[in-house]
């Protein structure tokens, strides 16, 4: 499923590094479009996939962002860690957007079981080009 939320209503589950911020920031500006939707839990609003495009779009000055909803409790998907011997839950993502005690950057890689493939949630993001402006 497919939408528009306002920025404000979302709940990022992770931080974002600076320098990497700043690049998809610079990034979508060249562009002028935001190409790709963010992954989001239908029932909690919680980002899961596409922290760094949210940020670079609120310190863009955007107040809506589209988003392609997920439900996250579907045992297809899956929730791993950049990081090695750490294994984070799927309770543990929720319970970090919610309290605002976000994890550290790029701990946790979503993942969706189709059709015996493993394969990264952003396969499963919506492609937009939405101008920018249009995001104001």
């Amino acid at each position: 499923m497919f939408g528009s939320v306002d920025l404000k209503d979302l709940k990022e589950h992770e931080q974002t590094e600076p320098i990497r911020l700043e690049i998809m920031k610079e990034i979508i500006k060249s562009d002028g479009v935001l190409k790709v939707s963010i992954a989001v839990d239908r029932k909690t609003n919680v980002v899961i996939d596409g922290h760094y495009r949210l940020n670079a779009l609120k310190s863009l000055g955007a107040k809506r962002i589209p988003v392609t909803y997920f439900d996250y409790q579907d045992p297809e998907i899956k929730v791993l860690t950049w990081r090695k011997n750490e294994n984070i839950t799927k309770e543990q993502v929720i319970q970090a957007a919610m309290t605002g005690k976000k994890f550290p950057p790029k701990s946790s890689k979503h993942m969706i079981v189709c059709n015996g493939e493993v394969l990264h949630i952003s396969n499963f993001e919506k492609k937009i080009n939405i101008p920018l402006d249009e995001l104001e």
